[in-house]
């Protein structure tokens, strides 16, 4: 059974005013980040794996230590499709997807967190204005989500370079998609 949060901003001591989302978290590194230098908001980072969750523990809490999760940080380990659905509108104020599962067998793209149900329930949750910051490093997810951007109208582009922003915090999965000579894609998406 996974945990039942209380939403949105009331899962967080102090109460904060926006809550952002962190889709697929894995090692947490990028989530630290978001939280370390937004100390005023309550980040929810979501991740399925175990190993991920781990990763992040043993940094909070080496062995013999106690763990201490960053005040405006909350874990769901689970889907966040599930934690998504349950949210109310209007409630998450910005979103993160950075190098998802890219899925690349077609008959495994309705898996693709980047799909035309998700980006309305992604709508659903987003106030107007909020933005969606999307990062992925295979031709094939890259293609699929500039054809899927194309064919809603519920976010507008606002940016899609292959020149990371400065104020992206790094990722492992990032620098080994660099490393393999992979070039990421990065889109800063507004809520309309």
């Amino acid at each position: 059974m996974l945990p039942r949060l209380r939403w949105p901003e009331r899962n967080f001591n102090p109460v904060r005013d926006e809550v952002w989302l962190e889709i697929g978290a894995g090692s947490f590194e990028h989530a630290e980040a978001i939280a370390a230098r937004n100390p005023e908001i309550g980040l929810i980072a979501c991740e399925v794996f175990e190993n991920g969750i781990a990763s992040l523990l043993s940094r909070l809490a080496p062995v013999g230590g106690t763990a201490a999760v960053p005040g405006n940080l909350r874990v769901y380990p689970g889907d966040a499709r599930a934690l998504i659905r349950e949210l109310p509108d209007r409630s998450v104020a910005s979103a993160f997807l950075m190098f998802p599962d890219p899925w690349p067998k077609t008959r495994h793209a309705k898996r693709r967190f980047v799909h035309p149900v998700m980006l309305s329930e992604m709508a659903r949750i987003m106030p107007v204005g909020a933005k969606w910051r999307i990062a992925s490093d295979d031709p094939t997810y890259q293609g699929w989500v500039d054809q899927t951007l194309a064919g809603q109208t519920e976010f507008s582009v606002g940016v899609r370079t292959t020149a990371k922003p400065a104020d992206w915090p790094d990722t492992r999965y990032e620098a080994k998609a660099i490393a393999a000579g992979r070039r990421p894609v990065y889109w800063i998406l507004d809520r309309r």
